[in-house]
């Protein structure tokens, strides 16, 4: 009797097993299904960038080229046969606009993830939101260090070189070149120029003299009056495009003769060019910095590439460095959406990008890993001549602490077949 009993609850577990499994591979399918932004056929995600506003110059045609990109890897079929859907809000550079546009997209949208928001003050506002959302925060368009805490913004990663990085490869530049001048800085009265300010008095110690400007005042002119008061000689800047316009064509106006070391965030040539008009002769000799192919560098096969895009999709923009720093972002993210794999996930979106690994158009490497969340590390040096922005010398990569300025010396790497990577 009681071997019947017990022959009976055995077979009736068993029963009960095989019934649950289908039960779940049902609820894992419909987990993958209620992924937010994604379906069998696309998926979405957006950004904040100002296309309005003081950071409009220049800044506005990032994200046309980004959208640009998606179009051409979506007419070749997608990521893991899923179209990249791009929802592109403006928030006027303007961080209580931030706020509203990032929580539509995220609660409204529903979007799998954010891509290249711009800006320090704008996404610095939005970053314990995002973290409550547990969305992912890819490639932040600024430098700020704020992007490079894992432990407190587990979703959230730079993309470009932080400020600091980028602050000590200008000042061991100009220590090199400049030994004995009295070096100041003017900055954006934010993180963006703060952190560039600890890399550079880093390497130099305290500057001679430093002044700042708010996105909100375009009245410069005191600044650079002091700076040339204090007799500076070189002055490093950490400006956006319109306020080293604005900072350059203050300090020609006021006969001021100094050193412009800028930026690489507001240095693009042919963006400063168009501001400037017939007064683009003041930006002969400045010197500057990038970490992705020279736009004038019509050889480079990036370069190439990229401008075949662009002249499908993007053709009313220019080909400047801000294009190209469209292209090689989504270029990055559609690496990240591989690794990711055919059945993404917020979670393995966040752990892709956090492994890292990933190769593309930047002349120095990435340094995505456990406990570090920055984008490239370092930069090569430009410098305007006869009004073409150029590389000079050779990469350098640093940390944002008190590690040496090395030489990069690897060669880039090539692109694959049309510009599209492969899993």
């Amino acid at each position: 009797m009681r071997t019947t009993t017990r022959r009976v609850l055995a077979a009736a577990a068993g029963l009960a097993l095989l019934a649950a499994l289908p039960a779940c591979a049902d609820d894992e399918k419909q987990a993958a299904e209620n992924v937010p932004g994604v379906s069998d056929s696309e998926v979405v995600i957006g950004t904040h960038q100002p296309l309005t506003g003081p950071a409009a110059p220049g800044y506005s045609k990032i994200s046309a080229a980004t959208k640009a990109y998606f179009e051409h890897v979506n007419a070749k079929g997608g990521v893991h046969g899923r179209k990249i859907v791009y929802k592109v809000m403006d928030d006027g550079y303007n961080p209580a606009n931030t706020e509203n546009v990032v929580r539509k997209l995220v609660l409204d949208d529903k979007v799998f993830a954010l891509l290249g928001g711009l800006g320090t003050p704008t996404h610095t506002n939005v970053l314990e939101f995002v973290k409550t959302q547990k969305v992912p925060d890819l490639f932040v368009a600024s430098g700020s260090r704020n992007w490079n805490e894992p432990d407190k913004y587990p979703t959230t990663f730079g993309w470009q070189p932080d400020y600091t990085v980028e602050g000590k490869i200008l000042a061991s530049y100009v220590k090199r070149e400049f030994p004995g001048a009295k070096v100041c800085h003017f900055g954006q009265n934010d993180d963006f120029g703060r952190d560039s300010l600890v890399g550079v008095e880093q390497v130099l110690g305290p500057v001679a003299a430093k002044q700042t400007y708010t996105t909100t005042n375009q009245q410069v002119g005191p600044a650079i009056g002091a700076l040339r008061a204090a007799g500076c000689q070189v002055v490093i800047s950490a400006t956006i495009p319109g306020f080293t316009a604005l900072a350059m064509g203050q300090a020609a106006g006021q006969g001021f003769k100094a050193q412009w070391v800028v930026s690489n965030v507001g240095a693009d040539y042919t963006t400063l060019a168009a501001q400037l008009g017939d007064k683009k002769v003041i930006l002969e000799g400045m010197v500057a910095d990038n970490y992705l192919p020279n736009v004038a560098d019509t050889a480079n096969p990036w370069i190439q590439e990229f401008t075949k895009i662009h002249q499908k999709y993007n053709a009313g923009n220019p080909v400047d460095g801000n294009a190209i720093y469209g292209y090689s972002m989504a270029y990055t993210f559609v690496q990240a959406m591989l690794a990711a794999g055919p059945d993404p996930t917020r979670e393995k979106l966040v752990e892709a990008v956090r492994k890292g690994g990933f190769r593309g158009p930047g002349l120095v490497p990435f340094r995505y890993a456990d406990g570090v969340h920055a984008g490239y590390g370092g930069v090569r040096l430009t410098k305007v001549s006869n009004g073409v922005q150029e590389y000079f010398g050779p990469a350098y990569t640093t940390d944002d602490g008190d590690g040496a300025v090395t030489e990069f010396t690897e060669p880039p790497t090539n692109p694959p077949a049309d510009a599209v990577p492969t899993a």
